[in-house]
C-alpha cells in the first residue's frame, strides 16, 4: 500500500505520516522545500518523540520525499498508483495541490480501487475545499476524474510545536492525538489508519475541535503575547490568562451544546483535557508560533468569529469571545507578515470598514457592533 502526503513538515511527519506508516503504507512525502526533501531522503528513519505523561518514542521507516516544485510529474506519477492521498499544507495551499491530484487521477488505471483523498487541515470540511479546487481546475473533465476517487472530510488534532534546533527530521509532539474520518464516502472500504475513528456525522467532531482546541490555543497565545509571556505553558500559569481562556471556551461550549446536543459535563471534561494539554511543560511551544496569521484566525468562519457569530445569533453570551478578539487585535509580531498587516490596517482604516473587512460580518449582524468596539479600542491604543 502507498500513501502520498502533501506537506512534509512537522505535522506531516509527526502525525499524519506517522499513522499512515503504522497502517502499513509506504509514505511518499511531497513538499516544495528542497532542503527538507533532501533531509528526508538522506534519512533511513526518523523518530517521533512524544513528550509528557505517557509519551514514547516511535521510529518511522518506509518513506521517501519528492519536490513538487522541481519535479511535479514525479508526484503525479506516484498519485496515479497510490491508495491514499492526504494533505497537511494549510487550507490556503489546497488550490495548488488540486492540479497535481487531478493529473494523477487522469493517469490512473481504471482497474485500481478509487483513490482515497483526505485533507487533514485545521479547517471545516477541508476535503470538500480540495475537491472544489479540483473540480474548478478540471472543468469539463471533472466527472471522469471524480469517478476514480473518494473524498472524505476529517478532523485532526495533535499539538506539534516548533521544533528545537538540531533535531534533523525527528519530530517532538504531545502524546494525545485524534483523527476522526467520515465513514460514509468509503462504502465499507476504509483506509487502514490505526487510532483513527470513523464516524457517520463528522460536523460535531470538527466544530468541537476547532471551537475548543484551536480557539483555546490561539486565545492562550494572544493573551500570553499581550502579557509578555513567551511559552504557551507559562501563559496558562498566569491566573488571569487561564481565567480568560476558560471563559472563552465556556462560550464556545455553549454553542456546541445548543447546536450538536453535546452533554455539558462531557464538554467540561473535554475542555479540561485540552487545557491540560496546553499546560504540558515538555512542549517547547511559543505564543508567537501559535498566534501567527491573526488575519486568518479572525476571519468569518474561523475559531473566534465563527462561534461568536453563532452565539450572538442564538442569543448566547459573547463577552469573553469578543475580549479574546481584542487580544488578537493586539498581536504585534514583526516576523509574522499577517500580524504586521493587521497593525497597519488598524492604523489606517476606519473601524467600521475594518471590522467588515477582517471578520466578514455584515454591519447588521448581532455580533458586529461588539467587535467594532473592540477594533476601535485597539485603534485608540495605537493612536
Amino acid at each position: 500500500m502507498k500513501a502520498v502526503h502533501f506537506g512534509a513538515g512537522n505535522i506531516g511527519r509527526g502525525f499524519v505520516g506517522l499513522l499512515l506508516h503504522e497502517g502499513g503504507y509506504e509514505v511518499v512525502f511531497s513538499d516544495v522545500s528542497a532542503e527538507l526533501v533532501d533531509a528526508i531522503n538522506a534519512a533511513s528513519s526518523y523518530t517521533v518523540h512524544e513528550v509528557g505523561d505517557g509519551g514514547v518514542d516511535v521510529e518511522v521507516t518506509g518513506f521517501r520525499a519528492l519536490n513538487s516544485a522541481e519535479d511535479p510529474q514525479a508526484v503525479v506519477d506516484e498519485i496515479a498508483t497510490a491508495d491514499v492521498v492526504t494533505t497537511a499544507v494549510g487550507p490556503n495551499i489546497l488550490r495548488f495541490v488540486a492540479p497535481l491530484v487531478n493529473a494523477g487521477l487522469a493517469l490512473r488505471d481504471p482497474a485500481l480501487a478509487p483513490l482515497q483523498v483526505m485533507a487533514c487541515e485545521n479547517a471545516i470540511r477541508a476535503t470538500d475545499q480540495l475537491r472544489a479546487h479540483m473540480q474548478e481546475h478540471a472543468a469539463s473533465a471533472w466527472d471522469a476524474l471524480a469517478a476514480s476517487a473518494v473524498f472524505a472530510n476529517t478532523a485532526v488534532d495533535r499539538i506539534v510545536p516548533g521544533q528545537p534546533a538540531g533535531t534533523g527530521v525527528d519530530v517532538v509532539v504531545e502524546p494525545f492525538y485524534e483523527w476522526a474520518i467520515e465513514r460514509v464516502p468509503f462504502e465499507g472500504s476504509l483506509p487502514n489508519v490505526p487510532g483513527a475513528h470513523f464516524v457517520d456525522d463528522l460536523a460535531p467532531f470538527i466544530e468541537r475541535k476547532l471551537f475548543t482546541v484551536n480557539t483555546g490555543h490561539a486565545a492562550t497565545a494572544y493573551y500570553g503575547a499581550r502579557a509578555g509571556v513567551e511559552k504557551i505553558s507559562d501563559a496558562l500559569a498566569v491566573p488571569e490568562i487561564a481565567a480568560a481562556v476558560s471563559a472563552t471556551l465556556a462560550e464556545t461550549s455553549a454553542v456546541l451544546i445548543a447546536k450538536h446536543a453535546f452533554a455539558p459535563d462531557e464538554l467540561a471534561r473535554y475542555r479540561e483535557t485540552i487545557l491540560a494539554r496546553f499546560r504540558n511543560p515538555g512542549l517547547p511551544d511559543t505564543v508567537w508560533r501559535v498566534g501567527r496569521q491573526p488575519l486568518r484566525k479572525l476571519s468569518r468562519h474561523e475559531r473566534f468569529i465563527g462561534p461568536a457569530a453563532e452565539a450572538a445569533e442564538r442569543g448566547l453570551p459573547t463577552d469573553a469571545l469578543v475580549a479574546t478578539v481584542g487580544a488578537a487585535l493586539a498581536f504585534a509580531a514583526p516576523e509574522d507578515p499577517e500580524a504586521v498587516e493587521l497593525q497597519r490596517l488598524l492604523r489606517e482604516t476606519d473601524a467600521t470598514a475594518l471590522t467588515a473587512e477582517i471578520t466578514g460580518l455584515e454591519p447588521e449582524h448581532p455580533l458586529f457592533e461588539a467587535v467594532r468596539t473592540a477594533v476601535a479600542a485597539r485603534q485608540a491604543e495605537l493612536a
